[in-house]
């Protein structure tokens, strides 16, 4: 007798799974072909995106060959080629690259490239204040201490990456503008920082012998 209810349930479950198949087939079978799509949409960005970064790195390699062949020209057309067309991290170290070609020939302008890519938040706060340093270096001999200090203040403060050169740049521009405690202020965190590098810290030692004495009080 059991074995006539087991099998009297058995035909109810496969009653029960064919009204439930006849009911939501066409959903299931449309939802395993969304997954499957799906998985072979991701995999083929995957793919085409590997692809984009495999190119934007031999084309920057090649710009990266005619700049040490002082062919700055045409080194100039291949980053700017790659700042159009390449993923986001080939483009942001072209943008650097790019202006460093420019500069070559117009460091006005060059400056004001760095100035974009120091205002531009999606590139990161590292390269924003390499590119910071990178433009003040080129205005050193022209703008105002007051200038330098707006642009580099920011970056030359303690745990920021590039600290070393902004208060270089710094101690400099204050040098230049005669303002000896200012140039005094940069030296002193240069000589007081145990990261600086040592031939940063010999050159700081040197402007330091050029300033007056400290006046005894």
């Amino acid at each position: 007798m059991s074995e006539l209810f087991d099998e009297v349930d058995e035909e109810v479950r496969r009653d029960q799974l064919k009204k439930l198949w006849d009911r939501y087939s066409l959903f299931i079978i449309a939802a395993a072909i969304l997954i499957v799509a799906g998985v072979g949409g991701w995999r083929g960005y995957q793919y085409l995106e590997a692809k984009k970064a495999a190119e934007a790195g031999a084309a920057f390699d090649r710009a990266v060959e005619l700049s040490e062949q002082n062919k700055h020209t045409e080194a100039e057309t291949a980053f700017a080629q790659i700042v159009a067309t390449a993923p986001s991290g080939y483009r942001t170290l072209s943008r650097l690259r790019l202006a460093g070609e420019v500069a070559q020939r117009d460091p006005k302008a060059a400056a004001k490239m760095f100035d974009e890519i120091a205002a531009d938040h999606s590139v990161g706060a590292e390269m924003q204040d390499l590119a910071k340093i990178r433009g003040a270096g080129l205005l050193l001999d022209s703008a105002s201490y007051q200038d330098i200090l707006q642009r580099l203040e920011a970056a030359a403060g303690p745990g920021a990456t590039y600290r070393h050169s902004a208060r270089e740049l710094l101690a400099l521009s204050a040098w230049r503008a005669n303002d000896v405690n200012a140039t005094r202020q940069w030296l002193d965190q240069i000589a007081n920082d145990g990261e600086t590098p040592p031939g940063m810290r010999s050159r700081a030692e040197a402007l330091q012998a050029l300033l007056p004495p400290v006046a005894k009080s």
